[in-house]
């Protein structure tokens, strides 16, 4: 059952860097327009607004994959003196630390999207609706949090650390 929910969870996950790195092509894209135009006396109407969007894509659709990889910011100096045990129970609590914490990052976007939402709150240049790129970062950290929850879920019951595991990432 745990294998499923680990296959679904990675299939979410390579999703989310999926639509992540679209954004970050993108972004490249519009800065590289932006800049050529204005070399030109032209620059892209919407840059601003369209950079600032997608940065959310970008920083938040890789963060679910940044956790698997063990790419967040970990201070292992006295690892090597803990016991096993000692090291796992602070990797278990570190998961189920960071999935709180993105799931009220989730929560507190999703109440943010609902004030946009009434206000019909957009972007300053072209007036993109901001609650579309807030519901975006909802979803992944969302995806995110329950990643996490995963991750100590595994910890917990088997052991099984995914960070350790690189082959067949994406």
């Amino acid at each position: 059952m745990l294998n499923i929910v680990r296959q679904i969870a990675d299939r979410l996950i390579s999703l989310s860097a999926m639509i992540g790195s679209i954004g970050l092509i993108f972004e490249v894209c519009v800065i590289l327009v932006d800049v050529t135009g204005r070399y030109f006396g032209h620059p892209l109407i919407g840059a601003q607004d369209m950079s600032q969007m997608a940065m959310v894509i970008v920083v938040f659709g890789g963060m679910a994959l940044c956790d698997k990889l063990g790419g967040h910011i970990a201070v292992d100096v006295f690892e090597h003196t803990f016991p096993g045990w000692l090291n796992r129970v602070t990797d278990i609590a570190g998961a189920l630390i960071g999935c709180a914490i993105f799931a009220g990052i989730a929560w507190t976007v999703w109440e943010s999207s609902q004030l946009s939402l009434m206000l019909r709150l957009k972007t300053n240049i072209i007036s993109l609706p901001k609650a579309w790129f807030q519901w975006s970062l909802c979803a992944f950290a969302a995806i995110t949090a329950l990643a996490m929850l995963l991750r100590a879920i595994e910890l917990s019951l088997s052991g099984r650390d995914v960070r350790q595991e690189r082959e067949g990432l994406l």
